[in-house]
């Protein structure tokens, strides 16, 4: 089949990859116009245009989809189907119905939970043990398609939502992978969502990472690994950002612990101990002091006194 690819992040990589590999033929990639990233905030390529220019296919990056001249481009490509991963907008029905036989998503979660911009995020930080990969119709509606498959992969307890993200990113490669050839072959049941269940995965803002402190530790080491590597928790002390990269929960922490939660209650060889909600205790072990590089807990103890009883807070 003539497929056309619409993807923009490293997410939708594997993907592609699968796609040049495959006896299909990628026609186009549609993605994001180029942007400023990093520390430099220098222009470059992402992850897909960079991959699909690697292998010679043709790249477009409109601004707005809704332009006439996005159907007319892709109409010259004559596809038969439409493949889309994390490209990270809606796309307009009379895109959705020009590839003869529509098309089809690769979703990061078990729909219809997690519907969204964020569904790997925010999975980690409500703390579910285990998510997956869903292959679905595009229709108007986010995310609402019927399923053609489906993958479950566990969420560990330590697990980053960068660890998750990518795995997820090798199953649905794989299993979209699948779907295809069976759709070159003939059509392809899909089983209607029930909008019943259906949550939605807000996009991620740095707000998001804001902690709060009287919340249980469990529900702080979930946001600080849901939130890695992008926007990263964080909290103040003395009144300076402190970034939170990696942390643990204490157990055996007795409920009524009288210390008020953000108070650091001790320190260890290899963490800072905080007091959380619920006479709750978390350790810190790596942490980014502001303008500063990362560093482990004791790389930060060994620059600077802190005294039990310091409190970390909101500004």
């Amino acid at each position: 089949m003539r497929i056309v690819y619409f993807g923009t992040p490293q997410f939708a990589v594997p993907t592609l990859r699968r796609l040049l590999a495959s006896s299909h033929t990628v026609v186009g990639v549609v993605t994001q116009p180029d942007r400023p990233r990093g520390r430099g905030q220098k222009v470059s390529h992402a992850p897909v245009k960079a991959l699909a220019l690697e292998h010679g296919v043709p790249v477009y990056q409109p601004s707005r989809l809704r332009e006439p001249v996005v159907a007319e481009t892709l109409r010259v490509w004559q596809p038969d189907l439409g493949v889309v991963a994390a490209y990270g907008r809606l796309i307009p029905d009379d895109l959705l119905a020009l590839p003869r036989l529509g098309m089809i998503n690769v979703h990061g979660s078990l729909l219809p939970k997690y519907r969204g911009a964020a569904p790997v995020h925010r999975a980690v930080i409500d703390g579910e043990t285990a998510t997956g990969v869903t292959i679905m119709r595009v229709v108007t509606e986010l995310d609402a398609g019927d399923i053609l498959a489906t993958v479950t992969h566990p969420i560990g307890s330590d697990d980053t939502s960068e660890a998750v993200e990518h795995a997820l990113s090798e199953l649905g490669a794989a299993l979209l992978a699948e779907v295809v050839d069976r759709l070159a072959v003939g059509p392809v049941e899909g089983v209607p969502q029930d909008n019943r269940l259906a949550t939605y995965a807000q996009k991620i803002t740095r707000d998001d990472g804001l902690i709060d402190w009287a919340l249980p530790a469990v529900a702080i080491h979930n946001r600080v690994r849901g939130l890695y590597p992008w926007p990263h928790a964080f909290t103040y002390l003395d009144s300076a950002r402190l970034i939170i990269l990696k942390t643990r929960v204490v157990e055996g922490v007795a409920p009524g612990s009288p210390a008020a939660p953000g108070t650091i209650v001790g320190d260890s060889r290899d963490a800072i101990h905080v007091a959380a909600g619920s006479g709750t205790c978390l350790a810190i072990e790596q942490l980014q002091p502001e303008g500063r590089k990362p560093m482990t807990a004791r790389e930060f103890l060994s620059g600077r006194a802190l005294p039990s009883g310091s409190r970390l807070s909101r500004p």
